[in-house]
């Protein structure tokens, strides 16, 4: 399978998205409601609960009788009714993380109320198209005061007509929401499914092609991948292979050579793992704190295979800090827990 491949559809029993590039399985998006009370991005009315010195954050009273952790207290009182929005997924038996920093996403704009102006995407260069996609922001958020806009990278060769549309829908849906700021917890807007989120966030580059249905996984070969994701086990080109497992403490990762113990192979292999570990955390949902274990090799080569690490977390999009190097020779990074475990995922529809 040549190019980018939407797959959607059933997975092991439950809605998924795949993204197929080129045959090897690049992301993929599990419905999150088959585990959590909340999706990341859901969007709650939540009410702050007791104040206790020392805490750094704040709980919050959320629908259903769940719990939420606010990190940022500040101008909050006990009882205060406030909007927020879910912004990561937390370990079994935590608090949902929150954020009162609201963002109304789509495909080609992010609405962001209480931060006005309009910003276009970085990635966007050329003069005129920044200037036209500027315009189209300010025309919309001039009905949504206090408000702001984000123009994404997908909206360059996007059909203006459409980003119009797009603004003005997000306009509209965060004025309601806005307006809905008292009463009891309530979910006010829901996290988006497998589907809405692969729409939302592979539009850039377009997909060559879209397979859903039934047997999408299995005829796309998506299936099979993410069953490999099952074993801890990860073959590396050379012989060598890596171990993957998720404790309660960390995430902890080991490299092996296999039968060939020497400096180059060793190398060989860290830096095989490295490309992929980005990826591999990605799609098994894993976040918090990696500890990686790389084969035995020279200090003079840990500078490569710190490059190769920053050039694939930078890609990945993921937040993602590098911690380095420990006195035992372990390599430290912590990575935001922004989307559901595959294997807590599969229990959770058990």
């Amino acid at each position: 399978m040549k190019g980018r491949a939407v797959v959607l559809g059933p997975l092991l029993g439950g809605e998924a998205a795949a993204l197929m590039v080129d045959g090897r399985l690049e992301d993929l998006i599990l419905d999150a409601s088959r585990c959590l009370p909340f999706a990341p991005g859901a969007i709650l009315r939540g009410t702050v609960g007791r104040l206790v010195k020392g805490q750094g954050g704040v709980f919050l009273r959320l629908p259903g009788g769940e719990t939420g952790y606010l990190r940022d207290r500040n101008h909050l009182s006990e009882g205060q009714v406030l909007l927020v929005q879910v912004s990561g997924v937390a370990e079994p038996g935590k608090a949902v993380p929150l954020t009162a920093r609201l963002l109304f996403r789509g495909r080609w704009a992010i609405v962001t109320p209480g931060a006005e102006g309009v910003n276009v995407s970085r990635s966007i260069r050329d003069p005129e198209a920044r200037a036209r996609l500027t315009v189209l922001g300010e025309a919309a958020m001039a009905r949504l005061p206090g408000a702001g806009a984000i123009l994404r990278s997908a909206a360059e060769t996007a059909d203006e007509e459409e980003i119009r549309d797009e603004l003005a829908a997000l306009a509209d849906l965060t004025a309601r929401v806005l307006a809905d700021a008292t009463g009891a917890p309530e979910l006010l807007v829901d996290g988006p499914d497998p589907a809405e989120a692969a729409w939302r966030d592979w539009a850039e580059p377009a997909p060559d092609s879209l397979e859903e249905g039934p047997e999408a996984f299995a005829d796309s070969g998506a299936l099979d991948a993410v069953e490999a994701l099952l074993e801890p086990r990860l073959a590396l080109p050379g012989g060598g292979h890596a171990t993957i497992e998720s404790t309660q403490a960390l995430v902890a990762v080991d490299v092996n050579t296999g039968a060939d113990t020497s400096a180059a192979a060793a190398l060989k292999a860290n830096i095989a793992l490295a490309r992929d570990l980005p990826r591999q955390l990605r799609l098994r949902g894993l976040g918090g704190q990696v500890v990686v274990d790389f084969a035995p090799m020279p200090k003079r080569d840990r500078g490569t295979l710190e490059q190769v690490l920053r050039a694939g977390f930078r890609q990945d999009g993921a937040e993602t800090t590098l911690v380095g190097w420990t006195a035992m020779g372990l390599y430290e990074l912590t990575r935001k827990r922004d989307r559901v475990p595959l294997a807590r995922w599969l229990e959770g529809g058990r």
